[in-house]
């Protein structure tokens, strides 16, 4: 399983998205109060004896804000889940780093047209990789080819301290996976790298960039990228729990709260909260973070393959296509122990994120994506039950 976008279900595509599809979507159930007792069903669910260990969820309905949580935050205290926890949101910082890179197009600072290697020379090389032919758009719609770092974990736990450049070396000792433009396939080298170009082509660090254009401006007080290899999260926040993906239920629960974040950086290491990624996607969906041309190029998305069933991406940016026929926008993320999704409306209006503070799950669902998927379904299909 990829540690920053841990979904290899097999993909189910269906046509490409530009941006239209999803109005169905937009409607809530008629009663909200009902819709939110059935949420919070669910949340309680996730964490009945044998289940996670907690569970939070917010929903956001233009001004309108609603949180449940369940379990605990802290299982050696029994401290229990609180709404306004910080946790590592995995590969949802990708939305982050590719609205910054399309900031700096819009500038004029850069073009996704243009080859990685004018930005880092020599760094795409070898084994069939050639940073003269992969775009930058190439990398943030995941059509670059590179191989994904975080499938080669010997060499990743081999090295005691990462850089995006060390992360660049060992995809580059891998064959590629296809010539740049010919096929899709997820690979969170792709941002490593388009994190090194934003800091070529700023001359700013990545975490004070999204800090600078997006944390500040909305208002995401909990949100950010940690310089360096700080292992820490700033609190609130809840304690991470992993069974480092044994499926039994009685393998040992190890604690996870603390990893070296240059590990994922710019491909899955931000941390953020339930109520500043509903701020922040509601915002981005609603147009109020591009300008018109970049809006357009984020939400031109691709068929996916070997990723989440049902799915289309585009840039930095996933469409969901739910059980009913619904489609909801956003993205999902998952490091050791902390597994998060924040979808909603094409439009913004209405968001919905959850994140559970384990990543194994013995209640019913393959997985904690299981558990999202419903909470999807009973937020945005109004006729469906759990």
């Amino acid at each position: 399983m990829d540690q920053c976008a841990a979904y290899t279900d097999g993909g189910q595509p269906h046509a490409a998205a530009t941006g239209n599809e999803g109005a169905r979507a937009a409607a809530v159930p008629a009663s909200a109060a009902d819709g939110h007792a059935r949420i919070q069903r669910l949340l309680d669910q996730a964490v009945s004896p044998g289940g996670l260990p907690g569970i939070l969820a917010e929903i956001r309905d233009g001004d309108r804000r609603w949180s449940g949580t369940a379990g605990t935050a802290d299982t050696a205290t029994g401290r229990k889940r609180s709404p306004q926890d910080r946790f590592r949101i995995g590969s949802i910082s990708k939305s982050f780093v590719a609205t910054v890179m399309l900031q700096l197009a819009a500038e004029g600072r850069l073009s996704l047209d243009d080859a990685v290697e004018r930005w880092l020379p020599g760094i795409v090389r070898g084994n069939g990789h050639d940073g003269g032919t992969v775009a930058i758009k190439m990398l943030l719609n995941h059509t670059s080819g590179i191989f994904n770092y975080t499938d080669d974990q010997e060499a990743l736990n081999r090295d005691e301290i990462h850089t995006p450049e060390s992360i660049a070396q060992i995809a580059m000792s891998h064959p590629a996976t296809f010539a740049p433009g010919s096929d899709w396939a997820y690979s969170n080298t792709n941002y490593v790298l388009a994190g090194m170009i934003i800091e070529r082509a700023s001359d700013r660090a990545l975490a004070d960039e999204i800090t600078d254009r997006i944390a500040d401006p909305l208002g995401l007080t909990g949100t950010y990228l940690p310089h360096g290899s700080d292992p820490t999260i700033r609190e609130p926040h809840s304690r991470h729990y992993t069974k480092l993906f044994q499926t039994d239920s009685d393998a040992p629960v190890y604690e996870a709260t603390e990893l070296d974040p240059a590990m994922f950086w710019a491909a899955g290491g931000m941390i953020s909260t339930a109520q500043d990624l509903n701020r922040f996607f509601s915002a981005l969906l609603g147009g109020r973070v591009l300008p018109p041309n970049q809006q357009r190029d984020m939400f031109t998305t691709l068929p996916t393959r070997g990723w989440l069933p049902h799915t289309t991406y585009g840039l930095g940016i996933s469409s969901v296509r739910l059980p009913g026929g619904e489609t909801v926008w956003g993205m999902g993320g998952a490091l050791l122990g902390s597994w998060s999704y924040s979808y909603g409306t094409r439009d913004g209006a209405h968001m919905l994120t959850a994140n559970v503070n384990g990543d194994w799950v013995d209640k019913g669902w393959d997985d904690p994506i299981g558990i999202f998927t419903d909470l999807l379904r009973t937020k945005f299909s109004p006729l469906s039950g759990t």
